[in-house]
């Protein structure tokens, strides 16, 4: 496995198991990256590292955990998405599948003009993603303040107007799941997106408005959640 070593694996806390580190070679002898660098973010569902390509480059390995993740969690999101009411109910069946629900997810956001990281390659579980900063990742917009506070909050929800054209719903919008690079927002984490046509579209749509209507007020710009969901869908929110 070249430079990446059983060992070195264990000094992220186990997070990879055997699957995923024959996946993981598999995917550096592909040429996607040459070396792990450093971890973003180790999670209970997924950890995020960056990584080298031969050439420089930096990229993003997002990796879905086989063992400890909840998967009856995923399951019931997946179920309730009519893209996805069909997948077994089996671990490895269903975080496959909640892993290409974000890259399809993603693929579908950038093709509309959103920005997000772009989707590099996919195997089972794990995802190569677009690096988003400069010399250190951009930081989430719970971290940062933008100057522009008014135009990133209208940029926000440009970008959730167009994923529901698309008949998408983030569903897990908040401050945490958008980054900020050069005063414009990068939306991430999209696993949860689901269509509109799901019977928890309305749910998951409210709370992404509310979300972004209590961060931006806090930080002294004010709106009302009906607000956004008027600018998204065209409808007074009943």
């Amino acid at each position: 496995m070249g430079k990446i070593t059983k060992e070195k694996f264990k000094t992220y806390k186990t997070v990879f198991d055997e699957w995923t580190e024959r996946n993981i070679a598999k995917l550096m002898a592909q040429g996607h990256f040459n070396e792990i660098l450093s971890p973003i973010a180790l999670g209970k569902e997924a950890n995020v590292f960056t990584a080298e390509k031969k050439d420089g480059t930096i990229v993003i390995i997002k990796i879905y955990r086989l063992e400890t993740c909840d998967f009856n969690r995923m399951y019931d999101y997946l179920r309730l998405d009519v893209r996805y009411s069909s997948v077994k109910h089996s671990r490895r069946s269903i975080i496959f599948t909640w892993a290409q629900r974000e890259y399809r997810n993603l693929m579908k956001a950038r093709e509309k003009g959103i920005r997000v990281p772009t989707p590099m390659a996919i195997r089972d579980n794990i995802l190569i993603l677009e690096y988003i900063g400069d010399d250190v990742p951009a930081p989430k917009l719970k971290d940062y303040v933008p100057k522009a506070r008014r135009k990133v909050l209208d940029k926000i929800i440009e970008y959730m107007k167009k994923l529901h054209q698309l008949g998408l719903v983030h569903g897990d919008l908040s401050e945490f799941n958008i980054l900020i690079k050069d005063d414009n927002p990068y939306f991430i984490d999209f696993s949860q997106s689901s269509s509109i046509e799901s019977s928890t579209a309305k749910e998951l749509l409210e709370r992404d408005c509310k979300n972004i209507a209590r961060f931006f007020t806090k930080i002294g710009t004010e709106i009302e959640m009906e607000t956004i969901w008027k600018k998204i869908t065209g409808k007074e929110h009943v």
